[in-house]
Protein backbone atom coordinates (compact mmCIF):
# COMPACT_ATOMS: atom_id res chain seq x y z
CA UNK A 1 0.00 0.00 0.00
CA UNK A 2 1.48 3.39 -1.13
CA UNK A 3 2.07 5.51 2.11
CA UNK A 4 2.00 8.96 -0.54
CA UNK A 5 -0.02 11.77 0.87
CA UNK A 6 -3.68 12.45 -0.35
CA UNK A 7 -4.10 16.30 -1.25
CA UNK A 8 -6.29 16.91 1.84
CA UNK A 9 -3.16 15.22 4.17
CA UNK A 10 -0.59 18.26 2.31
CA UNK A 11 -0.19 21.18 4.82
CA UNK A 12 1.45 22.88 1.67
CA UNK A 13 -1.63 24.76 0.50
CA UNK A 14 0.07 27.42 -1.76
CA UNK A 15 3.10 28.08 -3.39
CA UNK A 16 4.95 31.00 -4.75
CA UNK A 17 7.24 30.26 -7.73
CA UNK A 18 9.60 32.98 -9.68
CA UNK A 19 13.20 31.60 -10.92
CA UNK A 20 15.46 32.72 -13.14
CA UNK A 21 17.01 29.64 -13.76
CA UNK A 22 13.93 27.28 -14.47
CA UNK A 23 15.70 23.82 -14.54
CA UNK A 24 13.70 21.37 -13.69
CA UNK A 25 10.57 23.21 -12.15
CA UNK A 26 8.40 21.85 -14.34
CA UNK A 27 8.05 18.42 -13.39
CA UNK A 28 8.69 19.72 -9.45
CA UNK A 29 5.94 21.88 -9.89
CA UNK A 30 3.61 19.18 -11.68
CA UNK A 31 4.12 17.07 -8.81
CA UNK A 32 2.81 19.79 -6.23
CA UNK A 33 -0.19 20.15 -8.13
CA UNK A 34 -0.81 16.96 -7.92
CA UNK A 35 -0.47 17.52 -4.26
CA UNK A 36 -3.04 19.88 -4.20
CA UNK A 37 -0.82 22.90 -4.00
CA UNK A 38 -1.93 26.30 -5.51
CA UNK A 39 0.50 27.49 -7.52
CA UNK A 40 0.99 31.54 -7.62
CA UNK A 41 3.99 32.70 -10.27
CA UNK A 42 5.41 36.10 -12.36
CA UNK A 43 6.27 36.52 -15.99
CA UNK A 44 8.56 34.04 -17.27
CA UNK A 45 8.15 31.71 -15.33
CA UNK A 46 4.08 31.93 -15.55
CA UNK A 47 4.99 31.37 -18.93
CA UNK A 48 6.54 28.67 -18.99
CA UNK A 49 4.28 26.93 -16.55
CA UNK A 50 0.99 27.77 -18.70
CA UNK A 51 2.72 26.16 -21.82
CA UNK A 52 2.95 23.33 -19.55
CA UNK A 53 -0.83 23.02 -18.68
CA UNK A 54 -0.23 24.22 -15.07
CA UNK A 55 -2.92 25.99 -14.07
CA UNK A 56 -1.90 29.13 -11.67
CA UNK A 57 -2.67 32.09 -10.49
CA UNK A 58 -0.54 35.10 -11.85
CA UNK A 59 1.23 37.40 -8.61
CA UNK A 60 -0.60 40.48 -10.43
CA UNK A 61 -3.80 38.75 -10.22
CA UNK A 62 -3.27 37.38 -6.69
CA UNK A 63 -2.19 41.45 -5.70
CA UNK A 64 -4.71 43.12 -8.11
CA UNK A 65 -1.74 45.14 -9.19
CA UNK A 66 -0.14 44.92 -12.26
CA UNK A 67 3.71 44.44 -12.79
CA UNK A 68 5.01 47.64 -13.29
CA UNK A 69 8.54 49.21 -14.59
CA UNK A 70 9.20 46.70 -17.09
CA UNK A 71 8.89 44.07 -14.23
CA UNK A 72 11.04 45.71 -11.56
CA UNK A 73 8.17 45.61 -9.23
CA UNK A 74 6.01 42.70 -9.28
CA UNK A 75 5.96 40.92 -5.75
CA UNK A 76 6.61 43.93 -3.88
CA UNK A 77 3.49 43.75 -2.01
CA UNK A 78 1.44 43.22 1.26
CA UNK A 79 -0.40 40.55 -0.03
CA UNK A 80 3.06 38.59 -0.97
CA UNK A 81 4.95 39.86 2.26
CA UNK A 82 2.17 39.88 4.54
CA UNK A 83 1.73 35.94 3.31
CA UNK A 84 5.05 35.27 4.03
CA UNK A 85 5.45 37.38 7.70
CA UNK A 86 2.80 36.45 9.09
CA UNK A 87 2.98 34.10 12.05
CA UNK A 88 0.12 31.67 12.03
CA UNK A 89 -0.17 31.14 15.55
CA UNK A 90 -0.44 35.10 16.73
CA UNK A 91 -4.02 35.54 17.29
CA UNK A 92 -3.55 39.40 15.88
CA UNK A 93 -1.43 38.78 12.82
CA UNK A 94 -4.10 35.86 11.71
CA UNK A 95 -6.88 38.62 12.75
CA UNK A 96 -5.06 41.76 10.40
CA UNK A 97 -4.65 39.29 7.42
CA UNK A 98 -8.21 38.42 7.19
CA UNK A 99 -8.92 42.03 7.71
CA UNK A 100 -6.53 42.79 4.84
CA UNK A 101 -7.49 39.97 2.34
CA UNK A 102 -3.87 38.07 2.77
CA UNK A 103 -4.01 34.78 2.27
CA UNK A 104 -1.08 32.39 3.70
CA UNK A 105 1.59 31.42 1.09
CA UNK A 106 3.23 28.38 2.85
CA UNK A 107 6.18 28.02 0.12
CA UNK A 108 8.43 29.86 -1.83
CA UNK A 109 10.76 28.60 -4.93
CA UNK A 110 13.09 31.51 -5.99
CA UNK A 111 16.04 31.80 -7.59
CA UNK A 112 17.90 35.28 -8.74
CA UNK A 113 18.73 37.32 -11.16
CA UNK A 114 22.24 36.08 -12.64
CA UNK A 115 24.12 38.96 -11.42
CA UNK A 116 27.56 37.06 -11.01
CA UNK A 117 27.54 35.52 -14.60
CA UNK A 118 26.43 38.80 -15.76
CA UNK A 119 29.44 40.53 -14.64
CA UNK A 120 31.45 37.76 -15.95
CA UNK A 121 30.87 38.88 -19.71
CA UNK A 122 33.80 40.01 -21.10
CA UNK A 123 32.69 43.94 -21.36
CA UNK A 124 29.72 43.91 -19.99
CA UNK A 125 27.99 47.32 -19.00
CA UNK A 126 27.72 48.61 -15.65
CA UNK A 127 24.16 49.10 -16.37
CA UNK A 128 23.45 45.52 -18.04
CA UNK A 129 24.85 45.00 -14.49
CA UNK A 130 22.84 46.74 -12.04
CA UNK A 131 19.27 45.58 -14.24
CA UNK A 132 20.93 42.40 -13.11
CA UNK A 133 20.82 43.28 -9.18
CA UNK A 134 17.51 41.04 -8.10
CA UNK A 135 15.08 42.70 -5.22
CA UNK A 136 12.11 41.00 -5.52
CA UNK A 137 13.78 37.79 -5.56
CA UNK A 138 15.90 38.71 -2.11
CA UNK A 139 12.87 40.34 -0.49
CA UNK A 140 10.96 37.48 -0.93
CA UNK A 141 13.71 34.66 0.08
CA UNK A 142 14.57 36.81 3.61
CA UNK A 143 10.93 37.04 4.06
CA UNK A 144 10.16 33.29 3.99
CA UNK A 145 13.11 32.60 5.60
CA UNK A 146 13.21 34.70 8.26
CA UNK A 147 9.37 32.80 8.80
CA UNK A 148 10.66 29.20 8.04
CA UNK A 149 8.77 27.72 10.68
CA UNK A 150 5.54 28.01 8.80
CA UNK A 151 7.01 29.18 4.99
CA UNK A 152 8.98 26.55 2.95
CA UNK A 153 11.71 27.99 0.97
CA UNK A 154 13.74 26.33 -1.54
CA UNK A 155 16.46 28.72 -3.73
CA UNK A 156 18.72 25.84 -4.49
CA UNK A 157 17.57 23.40 -7.13
CA UNK A 158 19.14 20.27 -5.92
CA UNK A 159 16.37 20.27 -3.54
CA UNK A 160 13.63 19.60 -5.03
CA UNK A 161 13.35 16.20 -5.07
CA UNK A 162 14.25 16.39 -1.53
CA UNK A 163 11.10 18.57 -0.57
CA UNK A 164 8.89 16.48 -2.53
CA UNK A 165 9.85 12.78 -0.89
CA UNK A 166 9.34 14.66 2.68
CA UNK A 167 6.00 16.21 1.28
CA UNK A 168 4.64 12.74 -0.51
CA UNK A 169 6.24 10.52 2.86
CA UNK A 170 4.54 13.05 5.78
CA UNK A 171 2.63 15.43 4.26
CA UNK A 172 4.94 18.44 5.50
CA UNK A 173 8.91 19.67 5.61
CA UNK A 174 10.74 18.59 8.67
CA UNK A 175 11.25 21.60 11.24
CA UNK A 176 14.85 20.58 10.19
CA UNK A 177 14.92 20.32 6.63
CA UNK A 178 12.92 24.29 6.94
CA UNK A 179 15.99 25.27 8.99
CA UNK A 180 18.17 23.47 6.46
CA UNK A 181 17.32 25.56 3.63
CA UNK A 182 16.60 29.26 5.57
CA UNK A 183 20.33 28.45 6.28
CA UNK A 184 20.88 28.34 2.90
CA UNK A 185 18.71 31.26 1.88
CA UNK A 186 20.85 33.37 4.03
CA UNK A 187 24.32 32.40 2.53
CA UNK A 188 22.81 32.60 -0.82
CA UNK A 189 21.73 36.10 -0.53
CA UNK A 190 24.99 37.18 1.30
CA UNK A 191 27.05 35.94 -0.87
CA UNK A 192 24.93 37.77 -4.01
CA UNK A 193 24.94 41.20 -1.83
CA UNK A 194 28.77 40.63 -1.37
CA UNK A 195 29.05 39.96 -5.05
CA UNK A 196 27.49 42.98 -5.73
CA UNK A 197 29.26 45.28 -3.42
CA UNK A 198 32.68 43.64 -4.44
CA UNK A 199 31.79 44.61 -8.63
CA UNK A 200 30.39 48.03 -7.79
CA UNK A 201 33.44 48.83 -5.29
CA UNK A 202 35.46 48.32 -8.32
CA UNK A 203 33.20 50.27 -10.63
CA UNK A 204 32.64 53.57 -8.01
CA UNK A 205 35.72 53.54 -5.96
CA UNK A 206 39.22 53.85 -6.14
CA UNK A 207 39.50 51.42 -2.98
CA UNK A 208 37.80 48.64 -3.89
CA UNK A 209 36.41 45.94 -1.42
CA UNK A 210 36.99 42.46 -0.88
CA UNK A 211 34.19 40.14 0.41
CA UNK A 212 35.17 36.16 0.53
CA UNK A 213 32.69 33.39 0.95
CA UNK A 214 33.03 30.24 2.83
CA UNK A 215 30.40 27.84 3.52
CA UNK A 216 30.08 24.26 6.13
CA UNK A 217 32.58 24.99 8.98
CA UNK A 218 34.17 21.92 9.97
CA UNK A 219 35.91 22.26 13.28
CA UNK A 220 39.42 20.32 12.96
CA UNK A 221 41.18 18.02 16.21
CA UNK A 222 43.73 21.20 16.75
CA UNK A 223 45.57 24.13 14.59
CA UNK A 224 49.04 23.26 13.46
CA UNK A 225 49.82 22.74 16.71
CA UNK A 226 48.07 21.16 19.90
CA UNK A 227 47.62 24.24 21.66
CA UNK A 228 45.12 26.15 18.59
CA UNK A 229 42.19 26.20 17.38
CA UNK A 230 41.32 25.60 13.91
CA UNK A 231 38.30 25.22 11.35
CA UNK A 232 38.17 24.28 7.52
CA UNK A 233 35.51 25.86 5.17
CA UNK A 234 34.98 25.38 1.38
CA UNK A 235 34.58 27.57 -1.00
CA UNK A 236 31.36 27.26 -2.39
CA UNK A 237 31.87 28.50 -6.15
CA UNK A 238 35.38 26.33 -6.53
CA UNK A 239 34.84 24.12 -9.37
CA UNK A 240 38.61 23.18 -9.57
CA UNK A 241 39.79 19.72 -8.43
CA UNK A 242 40.07 20.16 -4.22
CA UNK A 243 41.10 18.72 -1.46
CA UNK A 244 38.01 20.32 0.71
CA UNK A 245 35.79 18.72 -1.87
CA UNK A 246 36.93 15.41 -1.97
CA UNK A 247 35.85 12.33 -0.69
CA UNK A 248 37.44 10.29 2.21
CA UNK A 249 37.46 7.36 1.70
CA UNK A 250 39.02 5.87 4.88
CA UNK A 251 40.50 6.97 7.63
CA UNK A 252 41.08 9.27 10.65
CA UNK A 253 39.69 13.04 10.76
CA UNK A 254 41.83 15.49 8.10
CA UNK A 255 43.77 17.49 10.47
CA UNK A 256 44.85 21.29 9.66
CA UNK A 257 48.71 20.02 8.86
CA UNK A 258 47.21 17.27 6.74
CA UNK A 259 44.87 19.82 4.49
CA UNK A 260 48.23 22.56 4.05
CA UNK A 261 50.39 19.30 3.02
CA UNK A 262 47.65 18.00 0.93
CA UNK A 263 46.79 21.04 -1.14
CA UNK A 264 50.62 21.86 -1.64
CA UNK A 265 50.65 17.77 -2.42
CA UNK A 266 47.67 18.49 -5.18
CA UNK A 267 48.72 21.81 -6.39
CA UNK A 268 52.40 19.82 -7.04
CA UNK A 269 51.06 16.90 -8.89
CA UNK A 270 48.87 19.00 -10.95
CA UNK A 271 51.56 20.34 -13.23
CA UNK A 272 52.15 16.43 -14.08
CA UNK A 273 48.39 15.68 -14.67
CA UNK A 274 49.01 14.91 -18.52
CA UNK A 275 51.77 11.87 -16.97
CA UNK A 276 51.48 9.20 -14.77
CA UNK A 277 52.80 11.40 -12.14
CA UNK A 278 53.80 11.34 -8.48
CA UNK A 279 54.35 14.14 -5.65
CA UNK A 280 54.86 13.38 -2.28
CA UNK A 281 54.86 16.27 0.18
CA UNK A 282 56.09 16.95 3.76
CA UNK A 283 55.85 20.34 5.24
CA UNK A 284 54.63 21.50 1.80
CA UNK A 285 57.82 20.65 0.20
CA UNK A 286 57.86 18.07 -2.57
CA UNK A 287 60.19 15.83 -1.61
CA UNK A 288 59.28 13.35 -4.16
CA UNK A 289 58.21 13.75 -7.01
CA UNK A 290 58.40 12.13 -10.24
CA UNK A 291 56.64 11.10 -12.98
CA UNK A 292 56.47 7.03 -15.02
CA UNK A 293 55.66 4.59 -16.84
CA UNK A 294 52.73 3.75 -14.47
CA UNK A 295 51.26 5.36 -11.09
CA UNK A 296 53.45 2.22 -9.49
CA UNK A 297 56.89 3.65 -11.20
CA UNK A 298 56.15 6.94 -10.60
CA UNK A 299 55.66 6.98 -7.00
CA UNK A 300 58.38 4.47 -6.87
CA UNK A 301 60.71 6.87 -7.87
CA UNK A 302 59.36 9.91 -5.93
CA UNK A 303 59.84 7.87 -2.97
CA UNK A 304 63.65 7.13 -3.61
CA UNK A 305 64.33 10.88 -4.00
CA UNK A 306 63.62 11.30 -0.24
CA UNK A 307 63.14 8.53 1.76
CA UNK A 308 63.92 9.36 5.20
CA UNK A 309 61.52 12.77 4.65
CA UNK A 310 58.35 10.39 3.18
CA UNK A 311 58.13 9.15 6.59
CA UNK A 312 54.61 10.52 7.61
CA UNK A 313 54.17 12.24 4.20
CA UNK A 314 51.03 12.99 1.86
CA UNK A 315 51.24 11.72 -1.43
CA UNK A 316 49.24 13.05 -4.51
CA UNK A 317 49.31 10.96 -7.23
CA UNK A 318 47.70 11.77 -11.35
CA UNK A 319 45.68 8.57 -11.94
CA UNK A 320 43.49 5.83 -10.26
CA UNK A 321 45.52 3.64 -7.62
CA UNK A 322 45.88 0.05 -8.39
CA UNK A 323 46.41 -2.82 -6.25
CA UNK A 324 50.39 -2.71 -7.08
CA UNK A 325 50.67 0.74 -6.69
CA UNK A 326 48.70 0.25 -2.93
CA UNK A 327 51.17 -2.65 -2.14
CA UNK A 328 54.01 -0.23 -2.96
CA UNK A 329 53.11 1.34 0.31
CA UNK A 330 53.26 -1.57 2.79
CA UNK A 331 55.02 -1.14 6.01
CA UNK A 332 55.45 2.82 4.95
CA UNK A 333 53.91 5.29 7.29
CA UNK A 334 52.01 7.90 5.22
CA UNK A 335 49.47 10.61 6.57
CA UNK A 336 47.29 10.66 3.26
CA UNK A 337 47.17 9.36 0.05
CA UNK A 338 45.01 11.61 -2.67
CA UNK A 339 43.87 10.43 -5.99
CA UNK A 340 41.46 10.48 -8.58
CA UNK A 341 40.34 6.93 -7.57
CA UNK A 342 40.44 3.79 -5.98
CA UNK A 343 40.46 0.14 -7.49
CA UNK A 344 38.17 -2.06 -5.58
CA UNK A 345 40.88 -4.38 -4.42
CA UNK A 346 43.73 -1.67 -3.89
CA UNK A 347 41.14 0.46 -1.75
CA UNK A 348 40.55 -3.03 0.29
CA UNK A 349 44.55 -3.42 0.88
CA UNK A 350 45.15 0.15 1.82
CA UNK A 351 41.99 -0.14 4.96
CA UNK A 352 43.69 -3.07 5.89
CA UNK A 353 46.96 -1.82 5.61
CA UNK A 354 45.80 1.31 8.46
CA UNK A 355 43.15 2.17 10.16
CA UNK A 356 44.48 5.25 10.11
CA UNK A 357 46.00 6.38 6.45
CA UNK A 358 43.46 9.02 5.07
CA UNK A 359 42.35 8.09 1.46
CA UNK A 360 41.04 10.84 0.04
CA UNK A 361 39.05 10.60 -4.20
CA UNK A 362 39.43 14.37 -5.47
CA UNK A 363 37.74 15.22 -8.56
CA UNK A 364 40.22 14.69 -11.90
CA UNK A 365 42.10 17.85 -12.51
CA UNK A 366 41.37 17.74 -16.31
CA UNK A 367 37.88 18.98 -16.85
CA UNK A 368 37.93 22.15 -14.14
CA UNK A 369 37.40 25.81 -14.07
CA UNK A 370 40.79 26.69 -12.54
CA UNK A 371 40.77 29.30 -9.50
CA UNK A 372 42.92 32.60 -10.47
CA UNK A 373 42.96 34.06 -7.42
CA UNK A 374 44.33 32.85 -3.81
CA UNK A 375 44.74 34.53 -0.72
CA UNK A 376 46.75 34.88 2.48
CA UNK A 377 45.80 36.13 6.29
CA UNK A 378 47.92 38.82 7.62
CA UNK A 379 47.59 40.63 10.77
CA UNK A 380 45.03 43.34 10.23
CA UNK A 381 44.25 42.69 6.76
CA UNK A 382 44.33 40.11 3.96
CA UNK A 383 46.45 40.08 0.84
CA UNK A 384 45.59 38.50 -2.56
CA UNK A 385 47.03 37.67 -5.78
CA UNK A 386 46.38 35.98 -8.66
CA UNK A 387 47.57 31.98 -8.83
CA UNK A 388 51.24 31.31 -9.85
CA UNK A 389 49.51 29.15 -13.20
CA UNK A 390 52.29 29.99 -15.24
CA UNK A 391 55.29 28.01 -15.93
CA UNK A 392 58.63 29.55 -18.55
CA UNK A 393 57.58 32.97 -19.99
CA UNK A 394 60.41 31.89 -22.77
CA UNK A 395 63.46 29.32 -23.07
CA UNK A 396 66.50 31.18 -23.71
CA UNK A 397 69.71 29.28 -23.54
CA UNK A 398 72.74 32.77 -22.72
CA UNK A 399 75.29 30.25 -22.91
CA UNK A 400 77.94 28.76 -25.87
CA UNK A 401 77.09 25.46 -24.45
CA UNK A 402 72.98 24.43 -25.48
CA UNK A 403 70.83 21.88 -24.20
CA UNK A 404 69.42 18.91 -26.21
CA UNK A 405 65.73 18.10 -26.54
CA UNK A 406 65.31 15.64 -23.48
CA UNK A 407 67.39 18.11 -21.72
CA UNK A 408 65.06 21.18 -22.25
CA UNK A 409 62.31 18.46 -21.50
CA UNK A 410 64.17 17.52 -17.92
CA UNK A 411 64.93 21.23 -17.59
CA UNK A 412 60.89 22.03 -17.64
CA UNK A 413 60.37 18.76 -15.15
CA UNK A 414 62.76 20.33 -13.03
CA UNK A 415 61.37 24.07 -12.77
CA UNK A 416 57.73 22.52 -12.07
CA UNK A 417 59.33 21.21 -9.18
CA UNK A 418 61.00 24.13 -8.05
CA UNK A 419 57.72 26.25 -8.28
CA UNK A 420 56.46 24.22 -6.01
CA UNK A 421 59.50 24.09 -3.27
CA UNK A 422 59.61 26.88 -0.73
CA UNK A 423 62.19 29.61 -1.59
CA UNK A 424 65.43 30.14 -1.68
CA UNK A 425 64.62 27.01 -3.83
CA UNK A 426 67.07 24.62 -5.88
CA UNK A 427 66.08 21.63 -7.61
CA UNK A 428 68.74 19.12 -9.19
CA UNK A 429 66.22 16.52 -11.42
CA UNK A 430 67.02 13.53 -13.54
CA UNK A 431 65.77 11.45 -16.56
CA UNK A 432 66.19 8.37 -15.28
CA UNK A 433 65.20 6.56 -18.48
CA UNK A 434 63.78 8.44 -21.71
CA UNK A 435 60.90 10.20 -21.19
CA UNK A 436 60.90 9.92 -17.42
CA UNK A 437 61.57 11.74 -14.62
CA UNK A 438 62.65 12.56 -10.88
CA UNK A 439 64.21 14.75 -8.32
CA UNK A 440 67.19 13.83 -7.10
CA UNK A 441 67.96 16.64 -4.34
CA UNK A 442 65.62 19.78 -3.42
CA UNK A 443 66.62 22.26 -0.89
CA UNK A 444 63.93 24.74 -0.26
CA UNK A 445 63.06 27.37 2.58
CA UNK A 446 66.72 28.27 3.05
CA UNK A 447 67.85 32.33 3.79
CA UNK A 448 70.47 32.74 0.33
CA UNK A 449 70.72 29.87 -2.55
CA UNK A 450 74.02 28.66 -1.83
CA UNK A 451 73.12 26.78 1.19
CA UNK A 452 70.05 24.91 -0.59
CA UNK A 453 72.38 23.72 -3.06
CA UNK A 454 76.02 23.01 -1.35
CA UNK A 455 74.27 21.82 2.16
CA UNK A 456 70.67 20.63 0.87
CA UNK A 457 70.05 19.41 -2.73
CA UNK A 458 73.37 18.04 -3.65
CA UNK A 459 73.84 16.16 -0.93
CA UNK A 460 70.74 14.25 -0.77
CA UNK A 461 71.15 14.12 -4.61
CA UNK A 462 74.73 12.23 -3.63
CA UNK A 463 73.07 9.93 -1.14
CA UNK A 464 70.31 9.20 -3.36
CA UNK A 465 73.23 8.44 -6.19
CA UNK A 466 74.94 6.15 -3.26
CA UNK A 467 71.76 4.37 -2.45
CA UNK A 468 71.92 3.56 -6.07
CA UNK A 469 75.88 2.52 -6.55
CA UNK A 470 75.38 0.38 -3.78
CA UNK A 471 72.31 -1.56 -5.22
CA UNK A 472 73.85 -1.63 -8.88
CA UNK A 473 77.39 -2.29 -8.23
CA UNK A 474 78.74 -0.59 -11.55
CA UNK A 475 82.72 -1.67 -11.95
CA UNK A 476 83.66 1.87 -11.46
CA UNK A 477 84.18 3.95 -8.13
CA UNK A 478 81.33 6.06 -6.33
CA UNK A 479 82.82 9.21 -7.39
CA UNK A 480 82.87 8.44 -10.91
CA UNK A 481 79.41 6.88 -10.71
CA UNK A 482 78.17 10.11 -9.35
CA UNK A 483 80.04 12.35 -11.61
CA UNK A 484 78.52 10.59 -14.50
CA UNK A 485 74.85 11.03 -13.40
CA UNK A 486 75.27 14.65 -11.78
CA UNK A 487 76.52 15.77 -15.72
CA UNK A 488 73.21 14.80 -17.13
CA UNK A 489 71.41 16.39 -14.57
CA UNK A 490 69.64 20.00 -14.36
CA UNK A 491 69.91 22.34 -11.47
CA UNK A 492 66.84 24.74 -10.97
CA UNK A 493 66.53 27.69 -9.42
CA UNK A 494 63.23 29.58 -8.50
CA UNK A 495 64.85 33.32 -8.74
CA UNK A 496 67.96 34.84 -10.41
CA UNK A 497 71.59 34.73 -8.81
CA UNK A 498 72.82 37.68 -7.75
CA UNK A 499 76.18 37.09 -8.36
CA UNK A 500 78.11 33.79 -10.11
CA UNK A 501 79.07 32.13 -6.34
CA UNK A 502 75.99 29.61 -7.53
CA UNK A 503 77.50 28.97 -11.33
CA UNK A 504 80.67 28.14 -9.59
CA UNK A 505 79.57 25.93 -6.67
CA UNK A 506 77.24 23.89 -9.73
CA UNK A 507 80.08 23.74 -11.73
CA UNK A 508 82.90 22.54 -8.89
CA UNK A 509 79.74 20.19 -7.58
CA UNK A 510 79.68 18.60 -11.37
CA UNK A 511 76.68 20.03 -12.55
CA UNK A 512 76.52 20.89 -16.25
CA UNK A 513 72.74 22.36 -16.66
CA UNK A 514 71.20 25.01 -15.24
CA UNK A 515 67.36 26.88 -15.64
CA UNK A 516 66.88 30.13 -14.07
CA UNK A 517 64.55 32.87 -14.74
CA UNK A 518 67.13 35.64 -15.18
CA UNK A 519 66.76 39.62 -14.50
CA UNK A 520 69.84 39.83 -12.11
CA UNK A 521 71.96 43.19 -13.19
CA UNK A 522 75.04 40.98 -12.85
CA UNK A 523 73.74 37.76 -15.09
CA UNK A 524 76.37 38.83 -17.21
CA UNK A 525 78.78 37.32 -14.50
CA UNK A 526 76.87 34.28 -14.28
CA UNK A 527 76.57 33.69 -18.25
CA UNK A 528 80.81 34.13 -17.94
CA UNK A 529 80.64 31.66 -15.11
CA UNK A 530 78.86 28.79 -17.09
CA UNK A 531 81.13 29.87 -20.24
CA UNK A 532 84.27 29.32 -18.32
CA UNK A 533 83.38 25.96 -16.56
CA UNK A 534 81.62 23.92 -19.82
CA UNK A 535 77.88 24.95 -18.24
CA UNK A 536 74.55 25.27 -20.38
CA UNK A 537 72.12 27.90 -19.37
CA UNK A 538 68.44 28.61 -19.71
CA UNK A 539 66.89 31.77 -19.15
CA UNK A 540 63.17 31.38 -18.46
CA UNK A 541 62.29 35.29 -17.94
CA UNK A 542 59.74 33.93 -14.60
CA UNK A 543 60.34 33.28 -11.45
CA UNK A 544 58.60 31.31 -9.00
CA UNK A 545 59.49 32.35 -5.40
CA UNK A 546 56.74 30.44 -2.91
CA UNK A 547 56.83 32.03 0.88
Amino acid sequence: MSNSKTKADIKIKRALISLSDKTGIVPFVQSLKELGVEILSTGGTAKLLKENNIPLTEVSSHTGFPEIMDGRVKTLHPRIHGGLLGLRDNPSHVKEARENDIDWIDMVVVNLYPFEKTIAKKDVSIEEAIENIDIGGPSMLRSAAKNHRFVVVVTDISDYDRVLSELRKDGDVSFETRRELALKVYQKTSAYDKAISAYLARQFSDEPNLDLHFIKGKKLRYGENSHQESWAYQDADCQESSLLFGEVLHGKDMSYNNYVDGDAALDAVKELWSDHGAAIVKHTNPCGFATGENQLEALGRAWAGDPVSAFGSVIALTRTVDLETARFLKGKFVEALIAPGFDKDALEFLENKSKDIRLIKIKDYSSREIQTWTYKKITGGILAQTRDLELFEKFDVVTKAGFSDYQKQLAEFAYKACKHTKSNAIVIARMYKEGFFQVMGMGAGQPNRIDSLQKLSINRAKDNLKAEFDLLKPKISLDEYQCSQLKNMVMASDAFFPFDDTVRVAGKIGLRFIVQPGGSKKDEDSVSACDELGIAMAFTGMRHFRH
